[in-house]
């Protein structure tokens, strides 16, 4: 069984991909990049840094959601 995980150095793309439920924490953290070209290929910490956005803090909440906490 592999364990389910979301790094920063994972793109937007491929995080809503495999994890389509995180697409409310992105919101919630003021990442309004679904639609956006860079979301295909910027990854979520560079998307983070550019919106001063703790990334760390992201991360977390970003694994909780696809572990169902919230």
């Amino acid at each position: 069984m592999t364990k389910r995980k979301i790094t920063k150095d994972m793109s937007f793309r491929e995080t809503l991909e495999k994890y389509p439920e995180t697409v409310d924490i992105f919101f919630k953290h003021g990442m309004h990049c679904i639609g956006c070209i860079a979301a295909s290929f910027e990854t979520i910490e560079q998307g983070a840094i550019a919106h001063g956005i703790d990334v760390d803090k992201l991360i977390k909440d970003l694994n909780n959601a696809i572990k169902g906490k919230k």
